[in-house]
């Protein structure tokens, strides 16, 4: 059975606000949503361990996202989420960094996790990431000292999406800024619409709408 290791912050507000936030549950029901039917096996890891803060739980008329969050498995993993620096990623097929501002915060300058998933990268592992997600790729750096971005084609949320969704000037930073600045090249589609790029064995995709896509993308790539 192929596994996949989620990566998931641990930070539970929006920057330095009082707004709770941490991961876009969409963005991570909606995924395993796909790995489960495709019987692809999955672990939650974060920073610290322990509780992974989610937000975006009680969307109305999201079924996918509902009954995940019902399910008492899910619960006691996100619970419990393992720490990273303990796992051995050589069990892995694959990482996914689901999406939320949370992860602005602690995976985006993580040098621990991005070791890890360097690592990964360099054994001819798969690198997926949606919406805010592609933020926990800036800080991987590989054995040769060059950055994953540097020859790597990407999305993620846009500027003119931060600025729908009210948070240009609470966030820590401007996804789209940083991702131009340092990956190969920054692509972006009109907002709010399914966007996924793959590039060898990285897929991005914009937003919470392409997280399904960007599943799906992993999962054939496994297969």
């Amino acid at each position: 059975m192929k596994k996949v290791l989620i990566f998931l912050t641990n930070h539970g507000t929006l920057g330095d606000t009082d707004e709770a936030n941490g991961t876009f549950s969409p963005e991570l029901t909606h995924a395993l949503d796909v790995f489960l039917k495709a019987d692809v096996y999955y672990d939650l890891a974060s920073i610290k361990g322990g509780t992974a803060p989610l937000y975006g739980t009680d969307i109305a008329d999201d079924e996918v996202n509902t009954a995940i969050l019902a399910n008492d498995e899910f619960q006691n993993r996100i619970n419990n989420t393992l720490v990273a620096a303990k796992v051995n990623i050589d069990d892995y097929d694959a990482i996914f960094y689901p999406g939320g501002f949370g992860l602005l915060s602690d995976l985006a300058s993580d040098e621990s996790v991005a070791v890890l998933s360097a690592r990964h990268y360099e054994q001819g592992g798969i690198l997926a990431a949606v919406c805010h997600g592609p933020a926990g790729l800036l800080p991987i750096t590989l054995s040769d000292g060059r950055k994953l971005l540097e020859d790597v084609v990407v999305t993620g949320f846009t500027r003119e999406e931060e600025v729908d969704y009210g948070t240009i000037d609470k966030i820590p930073f401007l996804l789209e800024e940083s991702l131009t600045r340092n990956a190969k090249q920054y692509r972006k589609g009109q907002p709010w619409h399914e966007l996924v790029i793959k590039d060898n064995r990285v897929i991005t995709g914009q937003n919470p709408a392409s997280a399904h896509a960007v599943a799906a993308a992993l999962v054939k790539h496994l297969a």
